[in-house]
């Protein structure tokens, strides 16, 4: 994915967001300059990888496979392990219409998945296997809004605006927008890109990214290459 693709989703996902009423906090509209002048000050920004996430998953078709992301907040795994302090991240996502972000499953994050505005929010859904796989013919139950919804296995749940589903650790789950854009609102455990997603295709968490254009702010997946 080139730079000046990267800069142009910034762009219009920062509008989207804010036509929902959303405000991003200050750190989001950073220079890269000063990114690297607050490094000591701000390091709880850079150490939890809060900040700008587009993803094409390393296949290179965005508007295809991809998925838009900004993590708000974000706890630490180390507090996990204690039972005690910040157990929670937020973040704030953007799934363009009929833009697939892939069947995966996390391993430790149990998640809400809210649909803030827009089209339908949908998704495709498996239980595990005992093996950690999917399992096809296991049925679903999952939460939404407090109240238990069963589907088959590779069941579709389409949430409307203000519906939220609770996807619990090892549940299965690709979704896209349906009709228009889908502005998402997610609150999880404590959210670790790195290690905690596991794709049923063997394929990557993050952009190749071509250096066409400097970058208008950088994004989670640039912060140990352009920061140390």
């Amino acid at each position: 994915m080139k730079r000046s693709n990267v800069n142009a989703i910034i762009r219009e996902a920062d509008a989207f967001i804010r036509s929902f009423g959303y405000i991003m906090p200050p750190f989001a509209y950073w220079t890269p300059e000063e990114m690297k002048a607050r490094r000591g000050s701000s390091a709880g920004i850079f150490e939890s990888r809060l900040g700008w996430d587009i993803t094409d998953y390393g296949q290179g078709k965005f508007d295809e496979l991809g998925l838009f992301l900004f993590t708000v907040r974000n706890g630490r795994f180390e507090d996990m392990k204690k039972g005690a302090g910040m157990l929670y991240a937020e973040k704030i996502m953007i799934s363009r219409k009929d833009q697939l972000s892939p069947m995966h499953r996390h391993v430790i994050k149990a998640e809400d998945i809210i649909n803030r505005g827009g089209g339908k929010l949908v998704l495709e859904l498996f239980m595990p296997d005992a093996e950690g796989g999917i399992d096809p013919k296991a049925e679903v139950s999952v939460p939404v809004d407090g109240t238990i919804r069963k589907l088959p296995a590779g069941g579709l749940l389409k949430l409307d605006p203000g519906e939220s589903v609770t996807l619990l650790p090892g549940v299965w789950h690709a979704f896209w927008a349906e009709g228009k854009d889908v502005l998402i609102g997610e609150v999880s455990t404590v959210n670790d890109d790195l290690t905690d997603n596991i794709f049923r295709e063997p394929i990557g968490r993050f952009s190749d990214i071509e250096e066409d254009v400097a970058p208008l702010h950088l994004l989670v997946a640039d912060y140990e290459r352009w920061l140390g």
